[in-house]
């Protein structure tokens, strides 16, 4: 998709770009800076969709959208860091033919970038309505053949009611040299996720840490979530939370996680489901199962609760059903295979 960005700060512009880059079929063909030169560049190259800012020098993004969908008609996405104080000006845009209005990215005080998975997700909504979901060119093929090489081999885990003591059996038996990453969604509340970090890291070789939004995965290094919103895979494959889906009994869900991992991960790996009460994870299992992951569910006998496992399997989700001790040399055989 064809893609341009009008906006005054250079900032914000950047940040755009780098959320972008993380799709391949994306390019951002032109800036602007303000509505003139936004008018001008659009009568010359017009784009699939422009990112336009709402309050802009010279005219704002209300005027910039009428003279552009009246001279040069493409799609457009509001970005600013004031949709919701300028609702009015959202709406009248909307009526000379914006498509919809999202917040900004913004930088946070760790230098990461908040809000571009929601804004790719907004992108990718536009680009099926104006028809920008053809199949992968042959140069996007070799990219994300090229992209699944470069991302580390992955181990996922899900767990709840007796995780704790089943994540330690497992750990402790992963050598200081595992040639993988590992994250896990264990259904605790976040008031206690930095004791059990500190626990588990007792109890492992390998270095046991918080999954901060903007964390990236890396070979031998293990995150758990860390908040009560959901851990999730954003599409530059660093770690995010989200609130949605607001209802969901289990916080943090291990299904969130592990179908946004199916979705987005480009190298297969090992999914695990734990001991706990409910069905949560199962369908996130079954979707890695799906796109060819090696998955596992616990076993009755070794469970505190059969309950996420069991549901696992009803689904046929699961490759195999292991007790508890079996479980991390299965993972290292697999992942001695796959790589």
């Amino acid at each position: 998709m064809r893609i341009a960005i009008v906006n005054d700060m250079p900032n914000v512009v950047e940040a755009l770009k780098y959320v972008l880059a993380s799709v391949p079929d994306y390019e951002v063909i032109w800036t602007a800076r303000d509505g003139t030169e936004a008018v001008v560049k659009c009568a010359a190259d017009i784009p699939d969709l422009i990112l336009m800012d709402l309050l802009m020098p010279v005219m704002d993004g209300v005027e910039i959208t009428r003279q552009i969908m009246s001279n040069s008609p493409c799609a457009i996405l509001l970005i600013t860091a004031t949709v919701n104080e300028h609702t009015s000006k959202v709406f009248e845009a909307m009526g000379y033919g914006a498509l919809d209005a999202i917040n900004a990215p913004i930088l946070n005080h760790s230098g990461q970038i908040e809000g571009g998975a929601r804004i790719l997700e907004k992108i990718a909504t536009i680009g099926r309505l104006i028809g920008k979901t053809s199949k992968p060119s042959q140069q996007t093929r070799k990219r994300g053949s090229s992209l699944s090489k470069s991302t580390p081999p992955l181990v996922v885990i899900g767990s709840s009611t007796g995780g704790p003591q089943a994540l330690a059996v497992i750990l402790s038996k992963l050598p200081a040299n595992f040639s993988a990453a590992v994250v896990i969604v264990q259904h605790v509340d976040e008031q206690f996720t930095p004791g059990l970090a500190q626990w588990l890291n007792s109890q492992s070789s390998l270095p046991v840490k918080l999954a901060i939004a903007g964390s990236h995965i890396k070979v031998g290094q293990v995150l758990i979530a860390a908040t009560n919103d959901h851990l999730i895979l954003q599409p530059n494959l660093s770690l995010g939370y989200t609130k949605e889906p607001r209802d969901y009994p289990y916080r943090p869900s291990v299904d969130v996680f592990f179908k946004s991992v199916a979705q987005r991960w480009t190298r297969k790996g090992v999914a695990v489901l734990l001991t706990g009460m409910g069905r949560d994870g199962a369908q996130g299992l079954l979707s890695l199962r799906s796109v060819g992951w090696h998955t596992i569910a616990q076993d009755q006998a070794t469970c505190v609760v059969y309950g996420m496992p069991k549901a696992a399997a009803q689904l046929k989700a699961a490759v195999e059903i292991l007790p508890i001790e079996a479980i991390a040399s299965t993972i290292i055989e697999r992942l001695a295979i796959s790589c």
